[in-house]
Protein backbone atom coordinates (compact mmCIF):
# COMPACT_ATOMS: atom_id res chain seq x y z
CA UNK A 1 0.00 0.00 0.00
CA UNK A 2 1.28 3.45 -0.94
CA UNK A 3 1.71 6.17 1.70
CA UNK A 4 -0.94 8.87 1.88
CA UNK A 5 -0.47 11.49 -0.81
CA UNK A 6 1.44 9.24 -3.21
CA UNK A 7 -0.27 8.28 -6.46
CA UNK A 8 0.74 5.95 -9.28
CA UNK A 9 0.74 6.49 -13.05
CA UNK A 10 -0.26 10.15 -12.98
CA UNK A 11 -0.50 11.73 -16.48
CA UNK A 12 2.00 14.59 -16.84
CA UNK A 13 0.88 16.20 -20.11
CA UNK A 14 -1.96 18.17 -18.44
CA UNK A 15 0.57 19.77 -16.09
CA UNK A 16 2.74 21.18 -18.90
CA UNK A 17 2.12 24.12 -21.19
CA UNK A 18 3.19 22.01 -24.18
CA UNK A 19 0.55 19.41 -23.31
CA UNK A 20 2.98 16.60 -24.10
CA UNK A 21 4.42 13.66 -22.17
CA UNK A 22 3.75 10.27 -20.65
CA UNK A 23 2.89 9.47 -17.02
CA UNK A 24 4.87 9.68 -13.80
CA UNK A 25 5.34 6.30 -12.17
CA UNK A 26 4.71 7.96 -8.80
CA UNK A 27 3.29 11.40 -8.00
CA UNK A 28 3.00 13.67 -4.98
CA UNK A 29 1.11 16.97 -4.75
CA UNK A 30 3.12 18.82 -2.09
CA UNK A 31 0.64 21.26 -0.52
CA UNK A 32 2.49 21.57 2.80
CA UNK A 33 6.24 21.92 3.30
CA UNK A 34 6.42 18.69 5.29
CA UNK A 35 5.10 16.84 2.21
CA UNK A 36 8.38 17.49 0.42
CA UNK A 37 10.82 15.66 2.75
CA UNK A 38 8.27 12.87 3.20
CA UNK A 39 8.07 12.37 -0.56
CA UNK A 40 11.87 12.44 -0.85
CA UNK A 41 12.12 9.75 1.83
CA UNK A 42 9.63 7.63 -0.11
CA UNK A 43 11.76 7.97 -3.24
CA UNK A 44 15.03 7.29 -1.42
CA UNK A 45 13.66 4.11 0.18
CA UNK A 46 12.77 2.80 -3.28
CA UNK A 47 15.82 4.22 -5.06
CA UNK A 48 13.64 6.27 -7.37
CA UNK A 49 14.68 9.27 -9.38
CA UNK A 50 12.93 12.50 -8.43
CA UNK A 51 11.72 15.37 -10.54
CA UNK A 52 10.36 18.53 -8.92
CA UNK A 53 7.56 20.11 -10.96
CA UNK A 54 6.38 23.70 -10.77
CA UNK A 55 4.14 25.34 -13.34
CA UNK A 56 5.23 23.07 -16.19
CA UNK A 57 5.99 26.01 -18.47
CA UNK A 58 9.62 25.31 -19.25
CA UNK A 59 9.90 21.58 -19.78
CA UNK A 60 9.48 18.81 -22.29
CA UNK A 61 8.40 15.43 -20.91
CA UNK A 62 9.28 12.32 -22.90
CA UNK A 63 6.57 10.18 -24.42
CA UNK A 64 7.30 7.38 -21.97
CA UNK A 65 6.98 9.76 -19.04
CA UNK A 66 9.13 9.75 -15.92
CA UNK A 67 10.04 6.42 -14.28
CA UNK A 68 10.48 7.84 -10.76
CA UNK A 69 8.64 10.22 -8.45
CA UNK A 70 7.35 13.62 -9.56
CA UNK A 71 6.79 16.09 -6.71
CA UNK A 72 4.52 18.92 -7.76
CA UNK A 73 5.16 21.98 -5.60
CA UNK A 74 1.71 23.34 -4.73
CA UNK A 75 2.74 25.42 -1.69
CA UNK A 76 0.57 28.52 -1.37
CA UNK A 77 0.63 31.84 0.47
CA UNK A 78 2.21 35.28 0.19
CA UNK A 79 2.53 38.50 2.15
CA UNK A 80 3.48 42.13 1.53
CA UNK A 81 5.32 44.28 4.07
CA UNK A 82 7.44 47.42 3.67
CA UNK A 83 8.53 46.73 0.11
CA UNK A 84 9.17 43.04 0.72
CA UNK A 85 7.08 40.33 -0.97
CA UNK A 86 7.44 36.83 0.42
CA UNK A 87 5.72 34.10 -1.59
CA UNK A 88 5.48 30.32 -1.44
CA UNK A 89 6.94 28.43 -4.37
CA UNK A 90 3.60 27.17 -5.66
CA UNK A 91 2.01 30.60 -6.03
CA UNK A 92 0.99 31.57 -9.55
CA UNK A 93 3.64 33.96 -10.86
CA UNK A 94 1.53 36.31 -12.94
CA UNK A 95 -1.07 36.65 -10.19
CA UNK A 96 1.71 37.76 -7.85
CA UNK A 97 3.01 40.28 -10.39
CA UNK A 98 -0.50 41.65 -10.82
CA UNK A 99 -0.82 42.10 -7.05
CA UNK A 100 2.49 44.00 -6.92
CA UNK A 101 1.42 46.30 -9.75
CA UNK A 102 -1.93 46.95 -8.06
CA UNK A 103 -0.02 48.09 -4.97
CA UNK A 104 2.17 50.31 -7.18
CA UNK A 105 5.30 48.36 -6.21
CA UNK A 106 7.87 48.47 -9.01
CA UNK A 107 10.36 45.77 -9.95
CA UNK A 108 8.38 42.98 -11.60
CA UNK A 109 6.09 44.79 -14.06
CA UNK A 110 7.97 43.69 -17.20
CA UNK A 111 7.74 40.07 -16.07
CA UNK A 112 3.96 40.13 -16.49
CA UNK A 113 2.33 37.26 -18.33
CA UNK A 114 5.13 34.74 -17.84
CA UNK A 115 3.51 31.37 -17.11
CA UNK A 116 4.61 29.26 -14.18
CA UNK A 117 5.03 29.54 -10.44
CA UNK A 118 7.08 31.59 -7.99
CA UNK A 119 9.46 28.65 -7.43
CA UNK A 120 10.57 28.77 -11.04
CA UNK A 121 11.73 32.39 -10.94
CA UNK A 122 15.07 31.78 -9.17
CA UNK A 123 15.61 28.46 -10.95
CA UNK A 124 15.25 30.04 -14.39
CA UNK A 125 16.09 33.63 -13.42
CA UNK A 126 13.10 34.58 -15.53
CA UNK A 127 13.63 37.66 -17.59
CA UNK A 128 11.76 39.67 -20.20
CA UNK A 129 11.66 43.15 -21.72
CA UNK A 130 14.73 44.42 -19.91
CA UNK A 131 13.98 43.03 -16.45
CA UNK A 132 15.16 39.92 -14.59
CA UNK A 133 13.85 38.30 -11.42
CA UNK A 134 17.36 38.27 -9.95
CA UNK A 135 17.30 42.08 -9.75
CA UNK A 136 14.63 41.87 -7.04
CA UNK A 137 15.19 38.46 -5.43
CA UNK A 138 16.61 39.06 -1.97
CA UNK A 139 16.72 35.44 -0.84
CA UNK A 140 15.42 31.97 -1.65
CA UNK A 141 14.27 29.48 0.97
CA UNK A 142 15.08 25.92 0.00
CA UNK A 143 15.09 22.35 1.17
CA UNK A 144 18.64 21.02 0.91
CA UNK A 145 18.37 17.43 -0.31
CA UNK A 146 21.90 16.61 0.88
CA UNK A 147 21.08 17.41 4.51
CA UNK A 148 17.30 17.09 4.60
CA UNK A 149 17.05 20.52 6.28
CA UNK A 150 15.87 23.90 5.08
CA UNK A 151 18.14 26.84 4.38
CA UNK A 152 17.97 30.41 3.12
CA UNK A 153 20.22 31.38 0.22
CA UNK A 154 21.06 35.03 -0.43
CA UNK A 155 20.91 36.53 -3.89
CA UNK A 156 24.69 36.27 -4.12
CA UNK A 157 24.69 32.61 -3.07
CA UNK A 158 22.24 31.87 -5.89
CA UNK A 159 24.91 32.90 -8.42
CA UNK A 160 22.57 34.53 -10.89
CA UNK A 161 23.70 35.22 -14.43
CA UNK A 162 22.07 35.07 -17.85
CA UNK A 163 20.23 31.71 -18.00
CA UNK A 164 22.73 30.16 -15.57
CA UNK A 165 22.67 29.93 -11.80
CA UNK A 166 23.29 27.66 -8.82
CA UNK A 167 20.05 25.76 -9.38
CA UNK A 168 20.87 24.60 -12.91
CA UNK A 169 24.68 24.57 -12.98
CA UNK A 170 26.80 23.74 -9.94
CA UNK A 171 23.99 22.16 -7.89
CA UNK A 172 21.16 21.33 -10.30
CA UNK A 173 19.40 18.74 -8.10
CA UNK A 174 20.48 19.70 -4.61
CA UNK A 175 17.76 22.20 -3.69
CA UNK A 176 13.97 22.28 -3.75
CA UNK A 177 12.68 25.85 -3.75
CA UNK A 178 10.09 26.41 -1.01
CA UNK A 179 9.66 30.18 -1.18
CA UNK A 180 11.16 33.40 -2.51
CA UNK A 181 11.62 36.85 -0.98
CA UNK A 182 11.59 39.86 -3.32
CA UNK A 183 12.57 43.45 -2.52
CA UNK A 184 10.51 45.90 -4.59
CA UNK A 185 10.17 49.68 -4.79
CA UNK A 186 6.83 51.01 -3.51
CA UNK A 187 5.93 54.00 -5.67
CA UNK A 188 8.96 53.37 -7.88
CA UNK A 189 9.26 54.14 -11.57
CA UNK A 190 8.55 51.34 -14.05
CA UNK A 191 11.27 49.79 -16.18
CA UNK A 192 10.93 51.01 -19.77
CA UNK A 193 14.04 50.00 -21.69
CA UNK A 194 12.98 47.43 -24.26
CA UNK A 195 12.16 48.86 -27.71
CA UNK A 196 8.86 46.96 -28.02
CA UNK A 197 7.70 48.33 -24.67
CA UNK A 198 8.75 51.88 -25.58
CA UNK A 199 6.79 51.70 -28.82
CA UNK A 200 3.71 50.31 -27.10
CA UNK A 201 3.81 53.12 -24.54
CA UNK A 202 4.52 55.97 -26.94
CA UNK A 203 0.99 57.33 -26.62
CA UNK A 204 1.00 57.29 -22.81
CA UNK A 205 3.16 60.35 -22.24
CA UNK A 206 6.48 60.72 -20.48
CA UNK A 207 5.57 58.84 -17.28
CA UNK A 208 3.50 55.72 -17.86
CA UNK A 209 2.21 53.95 -14.75
CA UNK A 210 3.14 50.45 -13.65
CA UNK A 211 -0.33 49.32 -14.71
CA UNK A 212 0.20 50.76 -18.20
CA UNK A 213 3.56 49.00 -18.50
CA UNK A 214 2.00 45.72 -17.40
CA UNK A 215 -0.81 46.14 -19.93
CA UNK A 216 1.71 46.88 -22.68
CA UNK A 217 3.78 43.81 -21.84
CA UNK A 218 0.69 41.58 -21.78
CA UNK A 219 -0.36 42.96 -25.16
CA UNK A 220 3.08 42.33 -26.65
CA UNK A 221 3.18 38.80 -25.29
CA UNK A 222 -0.33 38.12 -26.60
CA UNK A 223 0.71 39.30 -30.08
CA UNK A 224 3.44 36.65 -30.01
CA UNK A 225 1.19 33.92 -28.53
CA UNK A 226 3.36 33.98 -25.40
CA UNK A 227 0.33 34.01 -23.11
CA UNK A 228 -1.54 30.85 -22.18
CA UNK A 229 -4.82 31.42 -24.01
CA UNK A 230 -7.26 28.51 -24.38
CA UNK A 231 -7.87 27.71 -28.02
CA UNK A 232 -4.70 29.36 -29.32
CA UNK A 233 -2.56 26.57 -30.83
CA UNK A 234 0.52 28.81 -30.80
CA UNK A 235 0.23 29.02 -27.00
CA UNK A 236 0.93 25.29 -26.59
CA UNK A 237 4.65 25.81 -26.18
CA UNK A 238 7.41 25.80 -23.58
CA UNK A 239 8.18 29.45 -24.25
CA UNK A 240 11.47 30.19 -25.97
CA UNK A 241 12.94 26.83 -26.93
CA UNK A 242 16.47 28.08 -27.61
CA UNK A 243 18.76 30.36 -25.61
CA UNK A 244 20.26 33.42 -27.21
CA UNK A 245 23.93 32.45 -27.69
CA UNK A 246 26.49 34.54 -25.82
CA UNK A 247 29.78 34.71 -27.71
CA UNK A 248 33.05 36.68 -27.80
CA UNK A 249 33.29 39.76 -30.01
CA UNK A 250 35.50 37.82 -32.42
CA UNK A 251 32.78 35.20 -32.85
CA UNK A 252 30.25 37.88 -33.74
CA UNK A 253 32.58 39.05 -36.49
CA UNK A 254 32.96 35.48 -37.77
CA UNK A 255 29.18 34.93 -37.78
CA UNK A 256 28.70 38.21 -39.64
CA UNK A 257 31.12 37.05 -42.33
CA UNK A 258 29.29 33.73 -42.55
CA UNK A 259 26.00 35.57 -42.94
CA UNK A 260 27.43 37.72 -45.73
CA UNK A 261 28.76 34.63 -47.45
CA UNK A 262 25.32 33.04 -47.23
CA UNK A 263 23.75 36.14 -48.76
CA UNK A 264 21.51 36.94 -45.80
CA UNK A 265 23.09 40.32 -45.06
CA UNK A 266 23.19 43.42 -47.20
CA UNK A 267 26.59 45.10 -47.72
CA UNK A 268 27.57 47.05 -44.63
CA UNK A 269 25.09 45.25 -42.36
CA UNK A 270 26.13 42.99 -39.49
CA UNK A 271 24.42 40.34 -37.41
CA UNK A 272 22.33 41.93 -34.64
CA UNK A 273 24.02 41.91 -31.24
CA UNK A 274 23.36 43.00 -27.68
CA UNK A 275 25.78 43.63 -24.81
CA UNK A 276 26.57 40.71 -22.49
CA UNK A 277 28.75 40.45 -19.37
CA UNK A 278 32.55 40.45 -19.49
CA UNK A 279 32.82 41.97 -22.95
CA UNK A 280 30.83 39.26 -24.69
CA UNK A 281 27.86 39.83 -27.00
CA UNK A 282 24.47 38.15 -27.20
CA UNK A 283 23.18 37.04 -30.60
CA UNK A 284 19.40 36.79 -31.18
CA UNK A 285 18.59 33.12 -31.71
CA UNK A 286 15.38 34.03 -33.55
CA UNK A 287 17.39 35.98 -36.17
CA UNK A 288 19.77 33.04 -36.67
CA UNK A 289 16.88 30.59 -37.00
CA UNK A 290 14.99 32.69 -39.54
CA UNK A 291 18.14 33.30 -41.63
CA UNK A 292 18.78 29.56 -41.64
CA UNK A 293 15.55 28.93 -43.53
CA UNK A 294 13.09 28.30 -40.71
CA UNK A 295 10.22 30.77 -40.90
CA UNK A 296 7.34 31.30 -38.53
CA UNK A 297 4.78 28.56 -39.06
CA UNK A 298 7.35 26.03 -40.31
CA UNK A 299 6.14 22.55 -39.35
CA UNK A 300 7.04 18.90 -39.30
CA UNK A 301 3.90 16.92 -38.65
CA UNK A 302 2.15 18.03 -35.47
CA UNK A 303 5.23 19.92 -34.25
CA UNK A 304 5.92 23.38 -35.56
CA UNK A 305 7.43 26.79 -35.08
CA UNK A 306 4.93 29.32 -33.77
CA UNK A 307 3.30 31.46 -36.44
CA UNK A 308 4.05 34.50 -34.26
CA UNK A 309 7.33 33.82 -32.46
CA UNK A 310 10.28 32.04 -34.09
CA UNK A 311 11.81 30.89 -30.81
CA UNK A 312 8.72 28.94 -29.73
CA UNK A 313 8.22 25.34 -30.83
CA UNK A 314 4.56 24.44 -30.54
CA UNK A 315 2.30 21.44 -30.25
CA UNK A 316 -0.08 21.98 -33.17
CA UNK A 317 -2.36 19.28 -31.81
CA UNK A 318 -1.45 15.74 -30.79
CA UNK A 319 2.31 16.21 -31.16
CA UNK A 320 4.62 13.75 -29.46
CA UNK A 321 7.77 14.63 -27.56
CA UNK A 322 9.73 12.78 -30.24
CA UNK A 323 8.31 15.10 -32.90
CA UNK A 324 9.24 18.21 -30.90
CA UNK A 325 12.79 16.89 -30.40
CA UNK A 326 13.13 16.02 -34.09
CA UNK A 327 12.07 19.54 -35.10
CA UNK A 328 14.37 21.12 -32.50
CA UNK A 329 17.32 19.11 -33.82
CA UNK A 330 16.50 20.09 -37.39
CA UNK A 331 16.52 23.77 -36.41
CA UNK A 332 19.69 23.40 -34.33
CA UNK A 333 21.52 21.59 -37.14
CA UNK A 334 20.38 24.12 -39.73
CA UNK A 335 21.73 27.04 -37.70
CA UNK A 336 24.99 25.20 -37.06
CA UNK A 337 25.42 24.42 -40.76
CA UNK A 338 24.84 28.03 -41.83
CA UNK A 339 26.50 30.01 -39.05
CA UNK A 340 28.66 27.59 -37.07
CA UNK A 341 26.67 28.39 -33.91
CA UNK A 342 25.19 25.62 -31.76
CA UNK A 343 21.91 26.66 -30.17
CA UNK A 344 21.25 25.34 -26.67
CA UNK A 345 17.75 24.39 -25.52
CA UNK A 346 15.99 26.42 -22.86
CA UNK A 347 13.47 23.85 -21.52
CA UNK A 348 14.27 21.06 -19.09
CA UNK A 349 14.10 17.61 -20.69
CA UNK A 350 12.37 15.06 -18.43
CA UNK A 351 12.49 11.29 -18.86
CA UNK A 352 14.83 11.18 -21.86
CA UNK A 353 17.62 8.61 -22.16
CA UNK A 354 19.98 10.89 -24.07
CA UNK A 355 20.83 14.54 -24.00
CA UNK A 356 19.52 16.85 -26.72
Amino acid sequence: MLPAGILEDQPLAPYTTLGIGGPARFWCDARAEEDVPAALEFAAARRLGVFVLGGGSNLLVSDRGFPGLVIRIALAGHRFEEGIVTAAAGEDWDALVASCVERNWAGLECLSGIPGTVGGTPIQNVGAYGQEASETIESVRVLDRTTGGSATLSNRECGFSYRSRLFNSSAPERYVVLGVRYRLRPGGEPRIEYPDVKRALAAHGARPSLAEVRAAVLSIRASKSMLIVPGDPDARSAGSFFKNPVVPESEHLRVTEAARGAGVLAPGESVPRYPAPRGAVKLPAAWLIERSGFSKGYARGAAGISTRHTLALVNRGGASAAEIVALAREVRDGVRARFGIVLRPEPVFVGFDEAF
